[in-house]
């Protein structure tokens, strides 16, 4: 049974404080939840449950080294952080970061303050879909352990590294790789081909990139407009030109 402590603890985790202090994060809903409980990329803490789905899930669970609570819907109502609670919601330990990455031979991507849960979510679920091995924040960007966000990601964020640093610092310590800076005006991307190694570099929803990461970038490119919308979705933006630059990619 859920206690008020446990409800609090839960309830606390929506809070980027308080995930950095415990070092955890809430994931909701089957997909997402089973999906980590299987790769078993992030450390379980505790599971709350619905009966049928503990039910469901009991050989899954027995990997699982965390509590688990029989929880009613109304206990679930308490601890979700979605307008409509899930059958289950899991706390995760998140997972050491990882400083010693490489980026040579491969395509990264570059995010420059991205600020809205859904975007970073879907661009990290677009970054897995393309093969995208590592993803590189600036120190601005969403909480990638956003409840909204892992919600998003439907369970790539276990498969895709994300380190949140200095971008222009990076940048300037990686010399030897190109920048693609994502932009509304520069080299159509009909004309950039295939891209083998690379940073590909997208912008905040509003502001767009930086001036000051923009003249760190020897290629600026664009996704041509044929009509009358001021701009795209970075996400979108980022789906339409990591399909572009790996089309040739096998």
């Amino acid at each position: 049974m859920l206690t008020k402590k446990i409800v609090k603890y839960i309830q606390s985790l929506s809070q980027k404080k308080l995930r950095d202090k415990e070092d955890a994060f809430i994931a909701e809903g089957p997909k997402v939840v089973e999906e980590f409980l299987l790769s078993g990329v992030f450390d379980c803490k505790i599971i709350c449950a619905d009966p049928a789905w503990l039910l469901t899930n009991d050989q899954l669970l027995k990997k699982s080294f965390g509590e688990i609570y029989e929880s009613d819907e109304d206990s679930l109502k308490k601890i979700s952080l979605l307008k409509t609670a899930n059958k289950v919601v899991g706390v995760f330990n998140k997972r050491e970061v990882k400083n010693d990455l490489l980026f040579d031979n491969k395509i990264t991507l570059l995010l420059d303050d991205i600020s809205d849960p859904g975007n970073m979510g879907s661009i990290i679920r677009i970054a897995d879909w393309f093969a995208v091995a590592n993803i590189v924040c600036s120190d601005n960007c969403v909480d990638c352990y956003n409840p909204k966000v892992v919600q998003a990601t439907m369970g790539s964020l276990g498969r895709v590294n994300i380190i949140y640093t200095d971008i222009k610092v990076f940048l300037l310590n990686q010399r030897s790789i190109n920048v693609y800076a994502a932009t509304l005006s520069g080299t159509k991307l009909a004309k950039v081909g295939t891209v083998k190694e690379g940073f590909i570099l997208i912008g905040n929803e509003s502001r767009g990139i930086s001036e000051e990461l923009l003249s760190l970038s020897k290629n600026h490119i664009t996704i041509p407009r044929y009509g009358n919308a001021e701009s795209l979705n970075a996400a979108v933006a980022t789906g339409i030109i990591l399909s572009h630059v790996t089309a040739d990619l096998s």
